[in-house]
């Protein structure tokens, strides 16, 4: 067995885990930290019943807080053995890390540790610039993990179905009147009452929010489908694809595309995703068929250059996330 985590260390390992991404800012986790193994835990009582009614992305966001724990335990020099839904009589427990042996980190995963920090959803638009071949074929290895694919969407025609589906999807959640209204109290105006996870401040909401951001309000003005196919043309896209679609192949696909998501922030890329369209069965039907993948859809990823700086959502407090058993 080995030593206990140090406080610093438990600090280090629970702010990790607490930056990663999650629908709706929802933050659907909790930590129990042992001498040499942790546990994460998805808050299955945290719900967003009109945009995630089968959970799908809650189980995505734990993936994704995975992959942040991960490689903070190999910045601290430990092995870390990732092993998901280890206990069918404990299915919370979205993955056990095995944290036993010392182990010296690589560059590359240090690159990807600095990178949590920094990593923050880039909702505007990019600049007109085009993303190296060089650095997407980076992320889309790091972003190939066992059962999932980072898929990169072809410039030209797949652009353009992807656009119609985006703006299909903008138009069925425009009027929606349930998702409008779970969409309102996720950004926050008062932020000492709110329903839904930690939420997002209005200020960081673009106004006017557009489908190829994934967040429509019913007075947006929708653009025309040419007008997306332009936007999205300057940026470069990923979708996650898994072979199958159970709540393990989610909890993969958040994984994977936190981990493609810390790549290309190493190499100077803002990212955002997009899953609001995917609920739609319609729309994920077509981009199965759109984009002949062999599998199901599950995450689109936005990636390009930006000159802001994304500012990070608000987050629990650490007492609220770890436990020592």
């Amino acid at each position: 067995m080995t030593e206990d985590w140090t406080k610093a260390e438990t600090e280090v390992l629970a702010r990790s885990l607490m930056s990663a991404p999650s629908v709706h800012n929802l933050q659907p986790w909790l930590l129990d930290v042992g001498p040499d193994e942790l546990l994460v835990r998805e808050r299955t009582e945290l719900r967003l019943p009109h945009h995630d009614p089968l959970g799908r992305d809650r189980a995505a966001s734990c993936g994704a807080a995975v992959a942040n724990l991960e490689i903070a335990v190999r910045t601290l020099g430990r092995a870390a053995d990732v092993e998901f839904l280890p206990d069918p009589a404990r299915p919370d427990v979205v993955a056990r890390i095995a944290a036993t042996a010392a182990s010296p980190p690589t560059g590359a995963e240090l690159h990807r540790y600095g990178a949590i920090a920094r990593r923050a959803s880039h909702r505007a638009p990019f600049e007109d610039a085009p993303v190296p071949a060089a650095a997407l074929r980076r992320i889309g290895e790091t972003g190939a993990a066992p059962g999932v694919e980072a898929r990169l969407v072809s410039p030209g025609r797949e652009v353009a179905q992807v656009a119609r589906v985006l703006r299909f999807a903008a138009e069925q959640y425009r009027s929606d009147g349930g998702y409008q209204r779970e969409l309102s109290l996720w950004t926050i105006r008062d932020e000492r009452s709110h329903r839904y996870g930690v939420g997002l401040p209005a200020s960081r909401v673009p106004a006017g929010s557009v489908p190829w951001a994934g967040l429509v309000r019913s007075a947006t003005e929708l653009p025309e489908p040419a007008d997306v196919e332009a936007r999205l043309a300057t940026e470069s896209l990923f979708v996650f694809v898994t072979a199958d679609d159970t709540r393990l192949d989610h909890i993969r696909a958040g994984y994977a595309m936190e981990r493609a998501w810390l790549t290309a922030v190493d190499v100077g890329l803002s990212a955002a995703v997009l899953t609001q369209p995917l609920h739609l069965e319609p729309a994920r039907s077509a981009l199965c068929v759109d984009l002949t993948l062999s599998g199901f859809p599950q995450v689109l990823m936005r990636v390009g250059y930006s000159t802001d700086i994304d500012p990070a959502g608000p987050r629990r407090a650490v007492e609220e996330v770890v436990r020592r058993p």
